[in-house]
């Protein structure tokens, strides 16, 4: 019988839960019911709970007030798509219930649970039954009603996985999706694993896994140094995409100034850069003069050296992310997108930064606030240009002193009609709206294939079956192009289009691609259809239509 849970079990719980995760990642990748290669759930809970776990093993923990704030902040910024941001909610709002406390009873274990619910459904603008959020809310309620009954935190963990277990089994009858494809809720059963994971901890069924013994050659052993032997405390390197003809030896000199160990190597396109700084933000701010910043990475040495914060005393969270550079303008733009030709061409409308991903591989919270700090502007517009991405960059809004407004764009190519429309002279709540206007005007058709056989929208499809899409709803399944083109021009003739942009991925020649866009410029005689190299992943076209 355990009677309370302290720091130290807190964080082997969050290691065992992380372990639990990455066994069963593609099982729960494989309950994603959308139909394209989307099945990433199980991958976005991993990745997000494995940020809180690194954080765990670097860390000596006492209270579960420590330990619950720093997996609290690593999630949060750690967060990938819909899934990990609402784990990250999930916990934020346990770490609130927490706060302050070197131990917790089952009594108040379970209603931190119950405030990390809380926090959870709050911030989901439109919180869905059947999901993750209905599990972690009836397994929160099990655990509330058993504390009330017995001071065993066993007992208690034990009836909210049962009752997460008869929530998650329930899913496929809550949610429509679920019930037409028969199956039930990944980000739910990414949760159920969790938490059987961690009751499995408390009653000695599993040992928190060790870290790895292989070390990293490319990085120092600074333990044979005092912290205070650092000169300079950040590491910084840096990669620049050339947009000018500076010298990289003007940047080499500066960094010079600024620090030691420097190193930059340039060829035709980029500046690759190392250095050693007490000065981050400086060296950062002289980069973007010479082009925009594909990479950014800022470690402190003398974190690294004492353990990152491993005091008691320290309550703060890491600081990871280098903060804002200085501001040179009112209006910056951040836009997600993949693909050497998608990013081209939003460079090219005046984005500002970039954050590589998308479907499949969708960037973390700490990723965009990353390029948000690093956009030089006072108030930084970004494009998640994506639906599962739109929650993670909301959550870099409280994480900066920068003012920052995510226009819900759902598409890339929505993100592209946005921008086409950018006047950094405008006033910020028209340009919002502006931008709001014109994602609201494209409609998006999408060309790629099944990842599995399955069952959507009243379709039965099979592995590998080419699959045209319009806003996300399926057209339909096909084994040959040429009826794929035929069903999915008629579906786009309904929508009266006067432009349609044709973007096509990095599967796809150049030759195949003017066939597709000759056949739908013969179907659509009166509107434009320019053809642009994409060069995206999952998605053989992305097609605009206004």
């Amino acid at each position: 019988m355990r009677e309370y849970i302290d720091g130290a079990a807190f964080r082997d719980m969050i290691l065992c839960a992380c372990d639990a995760l990455e066994a069963n990642e593609q099982k729960i990748n494989e309950l994603n019911v959308f139909p394209v290669p989307d099945g990433d759930t199980g991958t976005n809970m991993c990745l997000t709970l494995s940020a809180a776990a690194a954080d765990m093993r670097r860390n000596n923990v006492k209270t579960i007030s420590q330990a619950a704030d720093r997996v609290a902040s690593a999630l949060l910024r750690g967060a990938r798509g819909n899934s990990g941001v609402i784990m990250s909610l999930l916990f934020r709002g346990l770490a609130k219930g927490v706060k302050k406390l070197e131990t917790a009873s089952a009594a108040e274990y379970a209603c931190a649970m119950g405030d990390g619910v809380e926090a959870a459904y709050k911030a989901v603008m439109k919180p869905a039954e059947g999901t993750i959020l209905t599990v972690s809310r009836l397994a929160a309620e099990a655990a509330i009603k058993c504390a009330k009954l017995s001071t065993d935190c066993e007992q208690m963990l034990e009836a909210a996985l049962e009752a997460g277990k008869t929530a998650l089994a329930d899913t496929v009858n809550l949610n429509p999706v679920l019930k037409k494809a028969g199956v039930i809720d990944a980000g739910g059963k990414g949760y159920v694993l969790m938490l059987g994971a961690m009751l499995d901890y408390l009653q000695g069924r599993a040992a928190a896994s060790k870290p790895s013994d292989v070390t990293d050659k490319e990085h120092a052993d600074f333990s044979q140094f005092a912290a205070e032997d650092i000169k300079y405390a950040y590491c910084t390197e840096f990669i620049i995409q050339k947009a000018g003809t500076k010298s990289a030896d003007l940047l080499r000199a500066y960094l010079g100034t600024l620090g030691d160990c420097v190193v930059v190597v340039e060829d035709d396109d980029i500046i690759k850069t190392h250095a050693h700084t007490n000065e981050p933000g400086k060296a950062l701010t002289e980069a973007l003069t010479y082009g925009p910043l594909l990479t950014v990475k800022v470690e402190n040495m003398r974190e690294q050296h004492s353990g990152l914060g491993t005091t008691a005393e320290k309550e703060s969270d890491p600081d990871t992310v280098p903060g804002p550079v200085k501001a040179t303008k009112a209006i910056g733009t951040v836009a997600v997108c993949a693909g050497k030709g998608l990013e081209d061409l939003f460079r090219q409308l005046g984005v500002d930064t970039l954050v590589s991903g998308g479907q499949t591989m969708n960037p973390s919270t700490e990723d965009i606030l990353r390029q948000i700090n690093l956009t030089p502007a006072e108030t930084v517009f970004v494009f998640p240009n994506n639906k599962n991405i739109i929650m993670a960059a909301e959550q870099c809004i409280p994480l900066t002193s920068r003012k920052v407004i995510v226009i819900p764009s759902k598409t890339v190519a929505q993100g592209i009609t946005a921008m086409m429309r950018l006047n950094p002279d405008a006033d910020v709540e028209a340009l919002q709206k502006e931008f709001g206007e014109a994602i609201n005007s494209v409609r998006t058709a999408q060309v790629t294939y099944a990842a599995r056989d399955s069952e959507f929208d009243g379709y039965a499809f099979h592995a590998g079956e080419y699959l045209a899409l319009l806003d996300g709803r399926l057209v339909g399944a096909y084994v040959d192009t040429k009826a794929l083109l035929d069903n999915l021009c008629k579906a786009i003739g309904e929508l009266s289009p006067e432009f349609i942009s044709i973007y096509y991925g990095q599967d796809v020649t150049k030759e195949n691609a003017q066939i597709v866009s000759d056949a739908i410029s013969a179907y659509f005689p009166d509107a434009e259809t320019p053809l642009v190299y994409g060069g995206q992943p999952v998605y053989y076209y992305m097609i605009s239509i206004e």
